[in-house]
């Protein structure tokens, strides 16, 4: 073995070691439901405008990852609001929210990865707080639920779309009013509901006299037309007719003494 080959396989073999033992520094691997970006030491800093998806990939020693989680996150925040007549209201809210995915060096390089608590809560509370105090508890705790939610979220969406997030749905979860408060106001639902129940059997009540009174006035007008097309030959025609059914009846002996009112015969049973 000459001077020439002793010397590659040296020079293999530090490669080797140094590749061994910066490996962790030289590679990352990012997993399901993330997204990275790289912070570029000796190449203009943070690179914003390319993010780096999962798998395995390779960088320069001396450059820093970032991981993002860009799934659909849950979390939940209770707090005191006022309503429109300043009563004091416990609010628990719960919301899902994400960042935008191909806005992960901006959300970093403006906010930081702590943008939950920088950025989201400080503004859905402060949506809450401006949303509720245009309503009263009342109608937050029966009628306008599903409106206030609404409108939280829509001011809330707002204000996150800007900072590179996504807002993805807020529910209230829980309404705590005052106890006196809250019983007063089951009572005035309860008797609301008890007037609406006692209306709903009025109108029944009413549609069905409506509904014999048609009928009633349906009938009169078709006895009248039958009575109107009643002549005496036809009764008479009919009258023949019926008596000759009876006479057919092996039941009965017919017996003629005579003639009946308007000249039909007269028929005498077997008795």
């Amino acid at each position: 073995m000459n001077q020439r080959s002793t010397y590659l396989i040296i020079v293999g073999f530090i490669a080797i070691l140094v590749v061994i033992l910066t490996w962790n520094s030289i590679t990352y691997t990012i997993e399901s439901g993330e997204k990275a970006i790289i912070f570029r030491k000796f190449q203009g800093g943070l690179d914003k405008e390319n993010v780096y998806g999962q798998g395995f990939h390779l960088k320069w020693p001396w450059d820093d990852i970032y991981t993002y989680d860009v799934r659909k996150r849950e979390a939940r925040s209770s707090m005191d609001v006022l309503d429109r007549n300043g009563l004091t209201i416990t609010l628990e809210l719960s919301y899902r929210y994400y960042p935008k995915q191909d806005r992960i060096g901006f959300l970093h390089d403006e906010i930081g990865e702590s943008y939950h608590e920088k950025i989201i809560i400080p503004y859905i509370r402060s949506a809450a707080r401006e949303v509720i105090g245009k309503y009263s508890s009342e109608e937050l705790y029966s009628s306008k639920r599903e409106a206030i939610q609404l409108e939280i979220f829509s001011r809330t969406k707002e204000s996150l779309d800007k900072n590179y997030l996504i807002l993805d749905a807020v529910l209230i979860r829980e309404v705590k009013l005052p106890a006196k408060l809250k019983a007063a106001i089951e009572r005035k639902l309860e008797q609301e509901q008890a007037s609406l129940e006692y209306e709903f059997k009025l109108e029944r009540a009413r549609k069905e006299s409506e509904r014999q009174r048609i009928e009633a006035e349906g009938k009169a007008r078709a006895n009248k037309i039958i009575s109107n097309s009643l002549t005496d030959k036809i009764l008479k025609e009919k009258g023949i007719d019926a008596t000759l059914k009876l006479a057919e009846s092996p039941n009965s002996k017919v017996i003629v003494v005579g003639s009946g009112k308007d000249g039909l015969p007269l028929i005498l049973g077997n008795q």
